[in-house]
């Protein structure tokens, strides 16, 4: 990423006169999409959403998304992660491989599978490792979240809901040494989720991407050294 990419001009700033087509919410909202520079950076540079720098200054930072990795893209739609996966793991050139998963309908994306289906649905993991020949993903991607109400707690609850989904799915299909990268709002009720993380991965961190705005609670947390057989193996003992 360049550093006009992390860091966008933001010296112009559009102000949207009042009409009667409009709320103030949401002439709020479009005065924010225009000024935002991650937003016109996403337009110059072919990625569906602004969500896609995101996850960029996180992979650069931590090293992840490598050639030859296999990744799961949970409600990947309009699917800005799902590119910038495909980009780092060279899935175009075969050499990784990256699986979008969602209920919703989406164009496709050079060198990613699209699988139409709510991976909360039984049947997920069993589609996806079919998909996959069996071979399991080294990286589970979440950067869902749910419809906000406007209450802020309700919504943190939602988010957080999601993100344990999220978790559980990855628990299951994931390969061990695998990493998890999810989002999640500020909002206290986070515990259960890192005690399930610290158990079952070597390393978790929050982080803040430039390209999350300064206003928003969200926040993403990233864990990496996936135990996987490791924890099999100590449920089986604790069992016996």
């Amino acid at each position: 990423m360049t550093k006009r990419e992390q860091n966008p001009d933001r010296s112009f700033k559009i102000k949207l006169k009042k009409t009667r087509g409009r709320t103030a919410s949401q002439r709020q909202w479009l005065e924010r999409q225009l000024n935002d520079p991650y937003v016109a950076a996403a337009k110059r540079d072919g990625y569906r959403s602004r969500a896609a720098y995101k996850l960029e200054e996180i992979a650069e930072k931590y090293g992840l998304l490598k050639p030859g990795d296999i990744v799961v893209d949970l409600g990947a739609a309009p699917g800005g992660w799902s590119q910038v996966a495909a980009n780092r793991v060279k899935a175009a050139d075969g050499r990784g491989a990256v699986v979008a998963l969602d209920y919703l309908d989406f164009d496709a994306i050079p060198g990613v599978t699209i699988l139409q289906q709510d991976f909360t649905d039984p049947v997920a993991d069993g589609r996806l490792l079919d998909m996959l020949a069996g071979r399991r993903p080294n990286a589970v991607l979440s950067d869902m979240a749910a419809p906000t109400t406007g209450h802020r707690q309700t919504d943190h609850l939602r988010i957080m809901g999601l993100a344990e989904e999220a978790l559980a799915f990855a628990v299951r299909v994931m390969a061990p040494g695998g990493f998890f990268l999810s989002k999640v709002f500020q909002g206290g009720s986070e515990k259960s989720l890192l005690d399930v993380l610290k158990r079952d991965f070597a390393t978790v961190r929050h982080i803040k991407p430039k390209a999350s705005r300064a206003e928003s609670p969200e926040l993403y947390v990233l864990a990496t050294g996936f135990r996987g057989k490791a924890r099999e193996q100590d449920s089986a003992e604790e069992e016996e």
